[in-house]
């Protein structure tokens, strides 16, 4: 039974990219085992998708997560009995903190959080997203080092003024190459992504945002309607799903956990996806590696039958021992070690946190 005795939160700086950031979580319990969480910022935005989160409302979900860690974690873990992680609810801190109390919990019980969940899969197949190059036969070439390094499936960033002809380039590169596109809600009309089906798209994610990021289940309805690609919708609760599939906006769900406040929450979403016949692609591969371990052991439930994304950060960048990643297009199921099933070098954690307390 977990008992935690103490917990340690970093405010990390990652050293890659345009230096996101995480929130970690370290919780240890009164026989020394730990559990490791962690919360991403979120993604830059694309200047063409402006219900996007703006830097400063990024910033401020950090913010918010931060606080809610320092005022709420501590009395609502510290001290407490449970026997899974599935009584405690919403955990304060979100994503981070819960992701935190099922490697504990996996740990101590001698499971591996894929098992935990449900997961059936030993590996999965990883797809790889290429964004927009500076030209055709630049992104083409992108596109070839991918195929060369094993990946089977590609998925391209498209936004209008960049979309078919894009397509077009790699499909005649690479006719068998399965391709998909995400539009990141930067369209508003069904017309130019409607094209993009006569390149055999598999799928296209995300093409259309309304008021405040929800999306426009509507247009994605229309579009469906046009196109033998699935149409994938990214909601962040089960509630929104429910809405999404009454409302018949795609027939394929893009699932970020880390997204969803708690991992029961993102398995009941895969579950009612499922039960309703659609697709499922997970993704989240920002972060440190925890998060991204996460999404691994996510797409190992067995509705779970688009590839997954897992293509950042770089190894190099990671702070888990085997760090995650594809090998030859699959990525790995961790199976063999309980919890999360990755080393957490914390040295390098405290090198790399901008902040942190101690309770």
């Amino acid at each position: 039974m977990p008992r935690v005795r103490e917990l340690e939160v970093f405010r990390v700086v990652l050293p890659y990219g345009r230096r996101p950031e995480s929130i970690l979580v370290k919780l240890t319990d009164y026989g020394g085992m730990t559990g490791w969480g962690e919360v991403v910022q979120p993604p830059e935005p694309r200047p063409a998708a402006p219900a996007e989160q703006s830097g400063a409302d990024r910033g401020h979900v950090l913010a918010k997560t931060w606080a809610n860690l320092e005022e709420s974690l501590a009395p609502a873990l510290l001290g407490l009995d449970w026997e899974h992680p599935d009584e405690l609810g919403a955990v304060p801190g979100g994503s981070a903190a819960d992701l935190a109390c099922w490697d504990l919990w996996g740990r101590m019980a001698g499971v591996p959080l894929a098992h935990a969940l449900g997961g059936t899969r030993t590996s999965i197949t990883a797809t790889v997203r290429v964004a927009a190059e500076r030209s055709l036969e630049a992104m083409v070439a992108r596109v070839n080092r991918h195929v060369c390094a094993g990946y089977s499936h590609v998925t391209l960033d498209v936004h209008p003024g960049w979309d078919v002809e894009p397509v077009r380039a790699v499909r005649r590169a690479y006719p068998a190459l399965a391709l998909a596109v995400d539009a990141r809600g930067a369209y508003t009309s069904t017309a130019e992504l409607a094209a993009l089906d006569a390149y055999g798209v598999t799928a296209i994610e995300r093409p259309f945002a309304g008021p405040g990021g929800a999306a426009d289940l509507d247009r994605h309805a229309e579009l469906q309607q046009q196109v033998d690609a699935v149409v994938a919708v990214e909601v962040h609760s089960v509630a929104a799903l429910e809405e999404a599939i009454a409302a018949r906006a795609g027939c394929a769900l893009l699932l970020r956990p880390g997204r969803f406040g708690s991992l029961r929450a993102a398995r009941l979403a895969h579950d009612r996806a499922a039960a309703a016949g659609w697709d499922i692609a997970a993704a989240g591969g920002r972060g440190t590696g925890l998060a991204r371990a996460a999404t691994v052991a996510v797409a190992s439930l067995p509705g779970c039958t688009l590839p997954g994304d897992v293509t950042e950060p770089p190894r190099n960048a990671q702070i888990v021992t085997p760090p995650v990643g594809a090998a030859g297009g699959v990525v790995a199921v961790p199976l063999t070690q309980p919890g999360l099933g990755h080393l957490v070098d914390e040295d390098r954690v405290r090198r790399l946190a901008g902040d942190s307390f101690r309770i």
